[in-house]
């Protein structure tokens, strides 16, 4: 059993107690009505407290139990909550360090609240494509106003206990303790004060109202519904919340149920409820146990003060993490380090941060010229130019200066880790940390796995990315790892589009309305056409007998490298982003489409999303077979996190899984018939076939 009765003197006392945050899963409901059933039944109890044990009171339903029939188990949530309701002696909450989601449903339907200072609050349901399931949206407008609450269920932030019980005329607690610490008592203080109040208060008996109803409700829509276009849980958000304005109690708690069910069976809800679970999976590698000792990490050295070098630095100080800058000219460490300046300073300009932190985080940097001065750093991380001659020279210097037991990591984006290690005389030292552009700003990091590093290594990476706020995901070593090897081939069949007849600005347009944060081409333009071009040039051999379009090439031998020339596969004026089509470039596809001798057709919409997505579908299904990737869910992340992929599409695999591979493997084969793409590259993965013959899924 997963939550606990004791009597004190005459108080009962429910504490849940299923770790990590006291999740309401079947057990623990269990325990609740049980407790109930005991209290009620003993004359000599006179009120319940119901609290949390460790550090939380409740985070809510239980993510072991999402999506089984277990969740929905007798007694569910609903139930435990009129149980409560019903009860004929107080049942008092006593909230502390966190009370979220069913969490704070449950102490929605006690008859009394007292909450510590400094517990997070919040019904974040939304994130999940749902709303609260059990009375959420009905009973907080109550308490706390329609207006707050209306926030609170639309965004699903937290908010601070201490926020929320200043709030004129709410109803949410009706006491703060004085501290965590005195929190058990103040409760059982306060259910002796209230022992013999009938009638019971219940939140379902306050009124809901708002003055300008209609008026208000329409205006959240408007603002919603601009913001979250694609996603559906937030504007049910505000209906649910509105029933609650107009309905009576129970309608309005039936009005919350329909559409709590018909979101759990949506798409886009699927989709967050497995980026939910996969970013948590991520962290996991099969063969690293959990209790891997980790090694210490108080300090680290970066190589490199460029753009990357210095929003890598950035990380590890916002997180208290001392940094020592190297570069070879002091001219570029003062660059380096003023850029760093000039976020942060933007940051305190925007109320981002406040100037004594911003402070703080800069004195914890320091730089130098030397590489002697680096050997006392924990961990150490290159972020020079992707070429491995110069890697070479690097780690050749980081051997002789680093500390022994020393994390010796590069930031290499494509390279090969084996081969980076090798030119050290500790390869279980080294290990990949492929930071995404901006490194300050872009949550994903990829942990390349060499095939000597060491267990305690990677289970230190990990942790480290975990410090530092970024979602890890563990690749083996290839040629671009997982997200650059997959991209490689979402680029090449833009590339082959564009000879079949489409402009850039048509495929691109088609990849955004699917929901990409943007199309192949600005994507190049961004990251700097250059990048792809110096490591085609680097495989040309390799890539001498694979199809693709030489017009990126011809692009940049114009010296159209993107948005740093303000000049790309579209013009850019200076200080915008705005990408403006050019007749240059199209003039250039033209003719070398000509040249090849391939007379233009009308490309679909559909075809062009169905040939980029699928293609990251075919090459994921060799990288799982390979084991670069050690689940299909690990490749969601990556492109959720890295790549801007929809996250109400949870990502090319479970796409791949919604779309059905059958279908996804009959339009291979189509793409295969065309004349002019890679036939041999739409050749399903052994895995796609393999999970097509079986009728299973990626995931």
């Amino acid at each position: 059993m997963t939550a606990h009765y004791k009597v004190h003197g005459d108080l009962a006392v429910i504490t849940l107690d299923n770790p990590p945050v006291n999740g309401l899963g079947y057990s623990t409901r269990l325990g609740i009505t049980q407790g109930l059933e005991q209290a009620m039944a003993d004359s000599a109890v006179v009120a319940v407290v119901i609290t949390g044990a460790g550090g939380a009171f409740s985070g809510g339903a239980d993510i072991r139990e999402f999506g089984s029939p277990k969740a929905m188990q007798e007694p569910n949530l609903g139930s435990v909550i009129r149980m409560i309701e019903n009860a004929t002696k107080p049942v008092v909450a006593a909230i502390h360090s966190v009370a979220m989601g069913g969490g704070l449903e449950l102490a929605l339907g006690c008859h009394y609240r007292i909450a510590a200072p400094g517990a997070s609050i919040a019904l974040p349901e939304v994130k999940l494509g749902l709303l609260p399931g059990a009375g959420g949206t009905q009973r907080l407008p109550r308490v706390l106003g329609v207006e707050p609450a209306v926030n609170m269920v639309v965004s699903g932030e937290a908010i601070k206990s201490e926020m929320l019980a200043m709030l004129p005329g709410q109803k949410l607690f009706d006491k703060m303790a004085k501290s965590a610490d005195t929190l058990a008592q103040e409760a059982m203080d306060l259910a002796h004060s209230v022992a013999a109040t009938r009638p019971l208060p219940l939140v379902r008996n306050l009124p809901c109202s708002h003055p300008m109803g209609d008026a208000f409700f329409q205006f959240v829509r408007n603002g919603v519904g601009a913001m979250v276009k694609n996603l559906p849980a937030p504007l049910k958000c505000v209906d649910a919340v509105e029933a609650a304005t107009k309905k009576k109690f129970d309608d309005g708690l039936a009005v919350e149920r329909d559409i709590f069910i018909s979101l759990m069976m949506s798409s886009e809800s699927r989709a967050l409820r497995h980026l939910f679970l996969s970013e948590r999976a991520a962290s996991k590698i099969p063969d690293v146990p959990s209790d891997t000792p980790l090694r210490e990490i108080k300090s680290v050295a970066i190589i490199g003060a460029g753009t990357m070098g210095g929003g890598i630095a950035m990380n590890f100080l916002n997180a208290g993490i001392a940094v020592k800058m190297l570069e070879m000219k002091q001219e570029a460490l003062d660059k380096g380090v003023g850029i760093m300046r000039g976020n942060y300073e933007a940051q305190v300009k925007k109320g981002k941060l406040k100037q004594d932190k911003y402070e703080q985080r800069m004195a914890l940097l320091s730089t130098t010229l030397s590489y002697d001065d680096l050997g006392s750093a924990d961990m150490v991380i290159e972020a020079v130019f992707e070429d491995i001659g110069v890697k070479e020279k690097v780690f050749k210097e980081l051997d002789r200066v680093m500390k022994p037991g020393a994390i010796l990591a590069s930031n290499t984006s494509t390279l090969d880790v084996n081969k980076i290690a090798a030119f050290t005389q500790r390869p279980q030292d080294v290990v990949g940390l492929h930071f995404f552009s901006p490194a300050n700003v872009m949550k994903l990091l990829e942990v390349v796995r060499g095939a000597k590093t060491s267990k305690d290594v990677m289970a230190t990476a990990m942790a480290v990315a975990k410090k530092i706020r970024k979602t890890a995901v563990v690749s083996g070593v290839c040629d671009g790892f997982i997200g650059n090897r997959m991209i490689e081939q979402y680029a090449r069949q833009a590339g082959l589009l564009l000879d079949e007849g489409c402009t850039p600005a048509q495929v691109d347009k088609a990849m955004e309305k699917f929901g990409m944060a943007m199309g192949p081409f600005r994507m190049g333009d961004l990251a700097g056409n250059d990048i792809g071009w110096a490591i085609r040039k680097r495989r040309a051999v390799e890539l001498a007998d694979v199809k693709y379009s030489r017009t990126a090439d011809l692009l940049c031998e114009k010296g159209r490298f993107g948005q740093k020339t303000g000049a790309g596969w579209y013009d850019y004026q200076a200080g915008k982003r705005e990408a403006i089509p050019n007749a240059e470039v199209i003039k250039m596809i033209e003719d070398y489409r000509a040249s090849q001798g391939i007379t233009p057709r009308k490309v679909s919409e559909e075809e062009i999303v169905q040939r980029l997505v699928f293609a990251l579908v075919n090459e994921a299904a060799h990288i799982l077979e390979e084991g670069i990737a050690n689940k299909a869910s690990d490749i969601d992340i990556v492109y959720i996190f890295g790549y801007g992929f929809p996250i109400y599409r949870g990502g090319p695999m479970l796409y791949a899984d919604e779309v059905g591979l059958f279908n996804v493997m009959q339009a291979m084969h189509r793409f295969a018939q065309n004349p002019f793409d890679d036939a041999n590259f739409w050749k399903p993965a052994p895995l796609l076939a393999r999970l097509v013959a079986e009728g299973k899924t990626f995931n």
